[in-house]
């Protein structure tokens, strides 16, 4: 038996590594698939494991990802193409000639080759939890084993769009304020590097005594002229170790609660995480997937670590018996009354599926409506910023200049 390092995925996209003794790899991954863990990597030696975790955690940050643009795109052509006749293997094939990304091409061919040796499509997308969540997964399989594989894939890609939608409006909306902040960010450190420099030089001919600010700004021009390596490095470790920290349990808790607190953004968060429940539990339930089996995957496919924890807690009720609605009404900080009062409605009447997508189109409107005017909220926090930016470089360049006026 020999002991290996490794690193797993669960087939709701959480990562583990350990250790664990098996006769070779093989009998490795048959062990962490029982448990529910699809194996990445592994290796027999602790050093080598650990330099190539590095590499796996810096590739997975900036590299190798699927995006949800390419994940609709492939979806709806894969929609076309099997809707046309088309077999599934020629399909994957032709698909992933045309996709540019090396880390999906890869993936297809592999789901291409398993399906031919006899898996279902759903059996093969289930292996590759980074690129389909776990909500495609299911919509698939429901599709396969009622032969309405067309009808769930009009569904997912109803789902994508939406999903793709929002977070485009929300990218959009804060390209403005961004980019103000990055001219602001450059434009102080020309002041620090290039323009303090030579006044202090003329401060100091004049032996002028400059006061705290200046001394201040003089020291980080020196910081930032003489060790501008060091604040290079120490930038990219920091994203480095702050990404990697905020994929953690510990770290998105935090993260989480830091944005549910922060004033227009909490109520963009809390309006875009419901719409996505909302709507993804519609499109499970209209599928066929019962309500119980329905908040299991959700609870995998939601990012935020609160509106995960109510969909936990919900499932947990609805099993002993209590309704949706119920199960939910204790989480009235995520849920706004209007949203409860829908599912409720939608219960009772029956038709909780279109209710719930109409709840769900309402909530979208809304969070479209407050990205549109999300500059406009945001202009007077960064007039403050600028302002504050602008008096602090004004007191501590023109303070000294007063003072060599009145010398000479």
């Amino acid at each position: 038996m020999t002991n290996y390092f490794y690193i797993a995925k669960s087939f709701k996209g959480e990562k583990i590594s350990g250790q664990h003794e098996a006769k070779d790899q093989k009998e490795l991954a048959k062990i962490l698939r029982e448990e529910g863990f699809i194996l990445i990597r592994a290796d027999t030696e602790k050093k080598r494991f650990l330099k190539g975790r590095f590499y796996f955690l810096f590739y997975g940050l900036f590299f190798g990802k699927v995006s949800l643009k390419e994940k609709i795109i492939f979806t709806r052509n894969l929609r076309v193409m099997i809707s046309a006749g088309v077999s599934l293997p020629r399909a994957l094939s032709t698909l992933s000639l045309q996709s540019r990304n090396k880390s999906f091409t890869r993936a297809l061919l592999k789901i291409r080759s398993e399906i031919i040796k006899g898996k279902t499509f759903s059996e093969t997308i289930k292996n590759h939890p980074n690129i389909f969540s776990n909500i495609y997964y299911n919509l698939v399989m429901i599709g396969e084993q009622s032969g309405t594989l067309i009808k769930s894939l009009d569904g997912l890609i109803s789902q994508m769009e939406k999903d793709y939608k929002l977070r485009t409006n929300i990218r959009s909306a804060l390209v403005y304020p961004s980019v103000i902040v990055f001219t602001m960010i450059v434009i102080g450190i020309l002041m620090i590097t290039i323009v303090i420099p030579r006044l202090t030089e003329t401060f100091e001919e004049m032996g002028i005594e400059i006061p705290f600010t200046t001394k201040v700004l003089v020291g980080l021009s020196y910081f930032l002229i003489e060790k501008w390596y060091f604040v290079i490095l120490a930038v990219l470790v920091f994203i480095f170790s702050a990404a990697s920290y905020f994929k953690t349990k510990g770290g998105k808790k935090i993260i989480d609660y830091v944005f549910l607190r922060l004033p227009i953004l909490s109520s963009l968060i809390i309006k875009t995480s419901s719409a996505y429940i909302i709507r993804t539990l519609s499109t499970l339930i209209d599928a066929g997937l019962p309500i119980l089996q329905s908040l299991d995957v959700l609870c995998g496919s939601v990012e935020n670590y609160y509106f995960r924890k109510s969909i936990i807690t919900a499932r947990e009720k609805v099993k002993s018996g209590e309704s949706l609605t119920r199960s939910l009404e204790s989480f009235v900080d995520l849920y706004t009354p209007m949203v409860l009062q829908m599912m409720q409605v939608g219960e009772e009447t029956g038709k909780t599926t279109e209710v719930l997508k109409q709840t769900a189109d309402f909530l979208e409107e809304e969070v479209t409506r407050t990205t549109e005017n999300l500059s406009t909220l945001i202009e007077p926090l960064i007039i403050l910023l600028i302002g504050g930016a602008v008096g602090f470089f004004a007191v501590s360049i023109i303070q000294p200049i007063y003072q060599m006026m009145g010398a000479i």
